[in-house]
């Protein structure tokens, strides 16, 4: 097992290399410049101030110069100052991230608390009304888009029956209420973004567990212990359920950078000043060091997430630990 994790942590290294140069390109390439929202509008900038700017920011250096001064920044976790507000990158997004990840981590629960027993039911009842049921709400989830879905609840909770408020974090009167009242009010603003941000993954996930275990329940070793006489929740739960988990395995170990990078269409329609909406607002502005910066972090994830997936595989599957010691 020692071998096999450092094995997959040694790869992180060059692969998030070359992720990091890819990026570092490619948001450069896009047109437009960081001067621009500066300069376009005002009608006393001149070429020279433009020019300046640029030295400013550093972006008059060639292209491989400002690369190695972000790497060499990023060596003592600097990942720089935004060009918008000059605020440190990395506390801007240490402001944004807990709200961003509490969402998403709440989500991801609900859907594995949701889609998975709705997976197996599905597999172990084919082709009943419930599997029917399912699969037509799956293919209505996978259908509708998460921004339409988000806006028609606003219009219905919020403006029609004003049961939940429809923007931002808290109310205006937050800092007036206790402890109690406050979480209240907090979770009474979350729970719309928290259902459109996880409607599509309930289909999805559900899907994955249903295919997983109709596949799993047609092995012979299934047949083997329905033959012995065990009662069918042991068979379904004990011996059939770890092995359907691995595709779910795989699928919430890429899921991890979506904790980040995936909120951003909610955030930006429910007004939560998060990860995604920061990202947003710094690529629209061309601020390159928080695009990068949050951009770093969404690919230390995914290896990450992979490297997670890779660990649970070798959990939960014996056979994954003797392959990679041969």
């Amino acid at each position: 097992m020692a071998t096999f994790l450092l094995k997959r942590i040694l790869l992180l290294v060059p692969m998030l290399f070359g992720i990091t140069v890819i990026t570092f390109v490619v948001i450069h390439l896009a047109p437009g410049s960081p001067t621009d929202s500066l300069t376009e509008l005002n009608p006393k900038a001149s070429a020279r101030a433009r020019e300046n700017l640029k030295k400013i920011y550093g972006l008059d250096k060639p292209l491989h110069i400002q690369y190695f001064h972000w790497v060499r920044r990023l060596a003592v976790m600097d990942l720089g100052r935004s060009f918008t507000d000059g605020r440190s990158v990395l506390v801007k997004i240490r402001e944004r991230l807990p709200i961003t990840i509490l969402i998403n981590v709440c989500s991801m629960l609900l859907i594995l608390a949701v889609a998975v027993p709705i997976g197996i039911l599905s597999a172990t009842k084919q082709y009943s009304f419930f599997d029917k049921a399912t699969t037509v709400l799956v293919f209505v989830g996978f259908a509708m888009p998460t921004f339409w879905l988000a806006l028609l609840l606003m219009i219905l909770f919020g403006a029609t029956l004003g049961w939940l408020p429809i923007s931002g974090l808290q109310s205006m009167h937050a800092d007036q209420l206790t402890f109690w009242p406050l979480l209240c009010d907090r979770a009474r603003h979350l729970v719309l973004p928290i259902f459109v941000s996880s409607f599509g993954g309930l289909a999805g996930y559900s899907r994955y567990m249903r295919s997983s275990m109709l596949e799993v329940v047609r092995q012979d070793y299934i047949r083997t212990a329905r033959a012995k006489g065990l009662p069918e929740r042991a068979v379904i739960y004990k011996h059939a359920f770890r092995n359907a988990l691995m595709s779910t395995i795989t699928i919430l170990g890429l899921a991890i950078p979506g904790l980040i990078g995936g909120s951003a269409i909610f955030e930006q329609i429910f007004a939560i000043p998060g990860m995604g909406k920061l990202f947003l607002d710094a690529t629209w502005a061309r601020d390159y060091p928080v695009v990068m910066g949050i951009l770093f972090i969404g690919a230390l994830l995914t290896l990450l997430g992979n490297l997670v997936a890779d660990i649970a595989y070798a959990v939960a599957d014996p056979r994954v630990r003797v392959e990679e010691a041969q």
